[in-house]
């Protein structure tokens, strides 16, 4: 019998089936557009990809270097460690919780708790969402001041921000509150365990602790608690999150530049967004096909055509993919042949 998730990549994969099947006209002349691009300005990629995944590191490390909790890490060895959460997060997709259960190990390995290595996750994805909240607005301000840009494209800008925001506060109002946080604890726990029994057929009756789930959440909300007392603690965060959006969504920008289809970078800052909202919940290996399918549906409803839109955005996914996929996996395998096969630690001590 298979699980419902399964059904669902299923499924979702034979959309995208259609989609490409429709879609093949457009894609043959992306493909006449690949042999047209600039070298030179495709090799830009390389260093631009680097940055994301040191900027992606500094977010948790210079947290954790501010709270006093580890001095010992390399920059080498934390943007290895990012780059090692983005390739668990594409070869087992879970909306990024594989990829914060392997961080989480591997940080313990480092010396951090486990509770503090995962809010310092948390930290990382709610300053990565304010800095896009930022980007998204002014990209907003300056396409409601361009009367080429159809008002619709701008109405749902507007709502991908109100949505980010909504998120953002959410997670806030949770962290906030004891009695919330060990709410959310037990719903945790209840959600988990019961997965696990459908899963099982009822053969595993529980995985999870409310007391240690409860512990743990207790101990992030006593880092939250002093993270509010001391907000200059997301300063670093937050402006390294400005850095790793420019430069993860200016990938596709040189893209665009290199097939000689120059995009405008509030519009590319939109559909950036969207598409990076929509893999969170996709249920194919680091939203695969989903991301790709999303950007260039909402750039080419903004105007740029249909046949350059499949060429910048596949071809950067596939650079990027490739520099995630095979790096990626040298520096997990060390890790695994360094520290041994890696546990569930999202809920332990």
């Amino acid at each position: 019998m298979r699980s419902p998730r399964a059904i669902l990549s299923i499924v979702t994969v034979a959309v995208l089936g259609i989609i490409v099947y429709a879609s093949r006209h457009e894609l043959q002349k992306a493909w006449e557009l690949f042999g047209q691009a600039d070298v030179l300005l495709l090799l830009l990629l390389v260093p631009f990809q680097i940055v994301v995944y040191f900027s992606g590191g500094e977010m948790i490390f210079s947290y954790l270097r501010d709270k006093r909790d580890i001095h010992h890490v390399s920059r080498f060895e934390q943007t290895r460690i990012s780059l090692e959460l983005n390739l668990v997060n594409h070869i087992f997709p879970s909306g990024g919780v594989s990829g914060i259960s392997y961080a989480t190990w591997r940080m313990h390995k480092l010396g951090v708790s486990t509770s503090r290595s995962t809010f310092a996750q948390v930290v990382r994805y709610v300053t990565g969402f304010l800095a896009l909240v930022c980007l998204l607005v002014l990209s907003v301000v300056f396409l409601a001041f361009d009367g080429h840009v159809n008002r619709y494209i701008v109405a749902s800008s507007f709502v991908l921000v109100l949505v980010v925001v909504a998120l953002t506060f959410g997670i806030v109002y949770v962290f906030s509150s004891k009695p919330r946080m060990r709410a959310t604890a037990a719903n945790i726990t209840r959600c988990v365990n019961r997965t696990v029994r459908l899963a099982t057929l009822g053969r595993k009756r529980r995985l999870l602790k409310f007391e240690n789930a409860e512990q743990f959440f207790a101990e992030m909300q006593s880092d939250f608690q002093d993270m509010w007392n001391r907000p200059r603690l997301l300063a670093k965060p937050f402006l390294w999150g400005i850095v790793y959006t420019l430069f993860d969504a200016g990938m596709f920008f040189l893209a665009f530049l290199a097939l000689g289809t120059p995009i405008n970078p509030a519009i590319l800052m939109v559909g950036y967004g969207v598409a990076s909202l929509a893999s969170v919940v996709a249920f194919t290996p680091g939203g695969a096909g989903v991301y790709e399918l999303i950007m260039i549906f909402f750039l080419s409803m903004a105007g740029v055509r249909s046949d350059a839109a499949i060429a910048g955005i596949v071809l950067t996914r596939v650079i990027l993919l490739a520099g995630t996929i095979l790096f990626g996996y040298i520096f997990y395998q060390h890790a695994l042949i360094k520290y041994g096969k890696p546990h569930d630690t999202a809920i332990q001590r």
